[in-house]
C-alpha cells in the first residue's frame, strides 16, 4: 500500500487521537523534539488518514499512536516509540533502553496501559462517544 502522506512530504507520519489532551501534548513535544522536520503529525480524525491507510481500522487508531515510515513500515505504540527514539536524536539516549533485549513485552503492556487510561489522565471533554471505549 502507498504511503501518500510520507510520499509526499518524505517525512514520516505520526498517527495520533487529536481529540485527546494527552496525545496532542505528546505530539507537541515530538514537534519540538523533531528540529529536522523529520516527522508529519495527522490527527487519526482527519479523513485523509482513513483514505490513506485503509489497513489501520479506527479501533486500531484509537488504541495507540502510529508511525508509518517513508518507506511504509508501519508501528504502532510501544514500537512506534521504539522506532521514533531511533529518528529523533534527542531521543537517542533513550533508544538502548526501550530496545534492550527481552523488554519489549514489558513496554507494550506499559503502553496500552497508559493508552487506555490517557483520558482519565490528562481528560477529555466526551462529547461523541469516544470516551467510552478508554472509560470501560
Amino acid at each position: 500500500m502507498e504511503n501518500k502522506l510520507a510520499n509526499q512530504t518524505g517525512q514520516d507520519v505520526v498517527i495520533y487521537d487529536g481529540e485527546c489532551v494527552f496525545c496532542t501534548s505528546s505530539v507537541k513535544m515530538l514537534a519540538r523534539l523533531d528540529s529536522n522536520s523529520r516527522l508529519r503529525f495527522v490527527s487519526l480524525h482527519d479523513p485523509v488518514v482513513a483514505n490513506d491507510y485503509p489497513d489501520l481500522s479506527y479501533e486500531q487508531l484509537m488504541e495507540q499512536m502510529w508511525v508509518v515510515s517513508a518507506n511504509g513500515q508501519k508501528s504502532g505504540g510501544a514500537d512506534a516509540i521504539a522506532y521514533l527514539s531511533t529518528r529523533l536524536p534527542m531521543l537517542y539516549p533513550f533508544a538502548p533502553i526501550i530496545r534492550f533485549p527481552g523488554t519489549m513485552p514489558l513496554w507494550r503492556t506499559l503502553y496500552r496501559w497508559v493508552a487506555r487510561l490517557r483520558y482519565r489522565i490528562a481528560g477529555k471533554q466526551c462529547d461523541n462517544g469516544t470516551c467510552s471505549l478508554h472509560h470501560r
